[in-house]
């Protein structure tokens, strides 16, 4: 087991690490090396996607019998709060695999829920206030709803466009902060503010990358909701595989020290360097 480091060599860490500038194509390598692992790992990679997939089916029927606008966006923030916390594991088992160990769902639910848990609080709690002012906003793009009951087309697409364009912000915020955060956490010992800030840095330096890959990975769970949820068991834990390649493809987070206990306490297998 590594040792932990000293406070005096923490206080001269970097603000962010340094990331790598990704070729268009990277995302098809990403869900490759994620369907690797699913394939390897596959008893316990199916135990979150199942997971997952009853969560969104709930989510989904409760939004459609409510029928409430307000419901359905707390489901939305309920998926941007939830949903990049519950892929930790996932995130442990590709680790697993990584060092030639056998894939146990119990270090796995362990790292997700035990052993980084304050990070991720922390992280959790970042995208919570981020959401608030989200709803926030929302609710504000209502005083452009077209007042008169007569109003014409043209009123409707300026609403419809501000409303847009204020979600498209904050999705894309969001998305920036979770993309490599959570991996890095689980990865080496940094704050929740370090991996957020090195997410985001990335995100920007590989704009057209990660908006390939954010559509892929919509794409893919809009593909298995529409399909009746049951295909969600398997794409939503190569997905998450998959980002954790992506992370390791793209942030050199070797300039942090690594956990002191947990699977990331020891460096991946020659092979897969």
């Amino acid at each position: 087991m590594s040792n932990p480091q000293p406070t005096d060599a923490l206080d001269e860490l970097p603000f962010a690490a340094p990331c790598k500038t990704l070729q268009l194509s990277a995302p098809l390598r990403w869900l490759g090396a994620g369907w690797r692992d699913f394939r390897i790992g596959w008893r316990a990679s199916l135990v979150y996607g199942m997971a997952m997939a009853i969560l969104i089916a709930l989510s989904c029927a409760a939004a459609w019998q409510f029928g409430s606008y307000t419901f359905v966006f707390a489901m939305l923030g309920g998926f941007v709060f939830v949903a990049p916390l519950s892929c930790t594991g996932l995130y442990a088992i590709s680790a697993q695999i990584e060092r030639n160990e056998p894939v146990s769902l119990r270090r796995a639910l362990r790292a997700g829920f035990r052993r980084y848990l304050g990070n991720e609080m922390v992280f959790a709690l970042m995208l919570l206030v981020l959401f608030l002012v989200w709803a926030r906003a929302g609710a504000l793009v209502h005083v452009f709803f077209p007042a008169n009951s007569d109003a014409g087309l043209s009123e409707f697409v300026v609403f419809l466009g501000i409303g847009t364009a204020v979600g498209a912000v904050f999705a894309a915020l969001t998305f920036s902060a979770s993309a490599f955060a959570l991996p890095m956490i689980v990865h080496r010992r940094v704050d929740a503010v370090t991996a957020v800030v090195t997410s985001v840095n990335a995100v920007l330096r590989n704009k057209r990358v990660m908006a390939v890959w954010l559509l892929v990975a919509v794409l893919g769970t809009a593909l298995g909701i529409v399909t009746g949820f049951v295909p969600l068991v398997v794409i939503l834990p190569v997905i998450g595989h998959a980002a954790w390649h992506g992370y390791l493809e793209t942030i050199d987070a070797s300039g942090f020290p690594r956990h002191s206990a947990g699977v990331t306490a020891q460096p991946r297998s020659a092979k897969t360097q």
